[in-house]
């Protein structure tokens, strides 16, 4: 019997998070997987029955990570610009809790344009994600809509721009938070 480690389902996915981030959707599939991981395709059919099973389990991990910690993190702030910039913050961090600081973000986006049950689930997150910046702003009195989409959209393209820059967004978006608050 091989002495290395059993690989276990998670492995598997945080490896498909890293491989669809460096190499896009296309790292996507056992043989390139099982290569990246040094092992057998049988690693992979044992924890997935196929490769559309491969890619709905790591879809549903982003997705559930992409929202759920949002109003937990929220919850400790008083007031409603205190949320906000807290939100800010979450946004440009890019912090995921099953994925860490690992920025997928932008992969997810463009392999949601070859592939429609990603696009959906995207359009899903981003409603979601627009809900709360809207709730947030409505609580500090700015009601205009366009805002929360205009909040979102400086997130996207920070995020896409970090990819080849590097850089930090948190003082981007804390600027951008200010001058929306700035409005009322």
């Amino acid at each position: 019997m091989d002495k290395r480690a059993r690989l276990r389902r998670s492995d598997w996915l945080m490896a498909g998070f890293m491989a669809l981030s460096t190499d896009g959707p296309v790292a996507l599939k056992a043989e390139p997987m099982a290569r990246r991981l040094g092992t057998t395709k049988g690693s992979f059919y044992w924890h997935f029955a196929d490769v559309p099973n491969f890619h709905k389990q790591m879809l549903a991990l982003w997705v559930e990570g992409a929202v759920s910690h949002i109003p937990q993190a929220l919850v400790d702030q008083t007031t409603p610009v205190a949320r906000l910039r807290r939100l800010g913050q979450i946004v440009a961090g890019g912090f995921h809790p099953a994925l860490g600081t690992l920025t997928v973000e932008p992969a997810i986006r463009a392999w949601a344009r070859e592939d429609s049950a990603v696009a959906q689930a995207l359009a899903e997150v981003d409603s979601t994600r627009i809900g709360h910046i809207q709730r947030l702003l409505t609580e500090v009195d700015i009601t205009n809509p366009e805002m929360a989409r205009i909040i979102y959209a400086a997130h996207v393209g920070m995020a896409d721009l970090s990819t080849h820059d590097g850089k930090d967004n948190a003082d981007p978006m804390g600027s951008l938070v200010d001058l929306v608050l700035a409005l009322r």
